[in-house]
């Protein structure tokens, strides 16, 4: 893992935060702020303005968890980027037929991932969601986003139905929590990379203030799925080793090229910025994969 991309997790201790010279100090742990992506702070987490200033330089959203663990908001930086003015600007200008096909990449990016998870579980259905995925059209208007959800969601546990809801427990609060980490890096490179999380492609729920960091979160969601269904049945929240290994799901290759997820979000925050000012005529999306070892 390349060191600016740790994910600082202090959800579970009461030790108060400060900064001294460039380190996020938790009792006698030091970290430097320069090799953090992402700060997750508990009900019992104590910190000052100092600290939140200091993210806020070295552009680190922070997180904050409930008391179940789960995250719940999220603070980011504002942008640094030069052509701020200008991406918004070109956000609230992309026309129609572009976000349609910005879409149209991002979503069979996704299907192509859970077709992945799927490959040695049950590589019928694999192929099923491949064939899926060559089929959308610009903007989706088939929504086969939705019926490959309905094959991948009742395949990916061999012998059981799995059924996804956004408020259900086991499972669920697991992958809940891990989309929270990745979209917490989400937003971060979206900012960094002088966009508005808030005017999505698709998403565009008028009380969301991250509706494009829900967009662009979309190609990642399968190696979350991926950790989560690779733990026993009984894992929780509860247990930090857990939490741990969806927080280090951020450190992962997203797919054979070396790529870690963290920088892969980046590399797309930054590639749909050229995009919506015209530079790119199609939007490059990774794909996951997985890989051995």
């Amino acid at each position: 893992m390349s060191a600016p991309w740790r994910v600082l997790d202090v959800s579970g201790v009461s030790i108060p935060l400060s900064v001294r010279k460039g380190q996020l100090v938790v009792g006698d742990l030091e970290v430097p702020l320069a090799d953090i992506v992402c700060i997750v702070m508990g009900t019992n987490s104590s910190w000052g303005a100092d600290v939140i200033a200091k993210a806020a330089h070295f552009d680190i959203p922070i997180i904050t968890c409930d008391w179940r663990g789960v995250p719940i908001s999220c603070t980011f930086p504002w942008s640094h980027a030069t052509r701020v003015g200008a991406r918004h600007i070109a956000q609230a200008d992309l026309s129609a037929p572009r976000k349609k096909n910005a879409w149209m990449r991002i979503i069979q990016s996704k299907v192509l991932g859970q077709a992945e998870n799927l490959a040695e579980i049950n590589p019928t259905a694999a192929a099923q969601l491949r064939l899926q995925a060559k089929a959308i059209r610009s903007g989706d208007p088939d929504n086969i986003e939705a019926s490959a959800a309905r094959t991948y969601w009742s395949q990916i546990v061999p012998g059981e139905e799995f059924s996804r809801h956004r408020d259900g427990g086991g499972r669920n609060s697991l992958l809940n929590y891990g989309y929270a980490i990745i979209r917490g890096c989400v937003v971060r490179s979206i900012v960094i990379s002088g966009l508005t999380p808030t005017l999505g492609i698709w998403h565009h729920n008028r009380s969301n203030p991250f509706a494009l960091a829900d967009d662009l979160i979309e190609p990642f969601r399968p190696a979350v799925d991926s950790t989560v269904f690779g733990f026993e049945v009984t894992a929780s929240l509860d247990d930090r080793a857990v939490k741990q290994a969806l927080v280090e799901v951020l450190a992962m290759p997203m797919g054979l090229d070396g790529s870690t997820i963290a920088t892969s979000i980046l590399e797309l925050a930054q590639s749909f910025a050229q995009y919506v000012e015209g530079d790119l005529s199609s939007l490059p999306v990774p794909k996951w994969q997985l890989v051995d070892g």
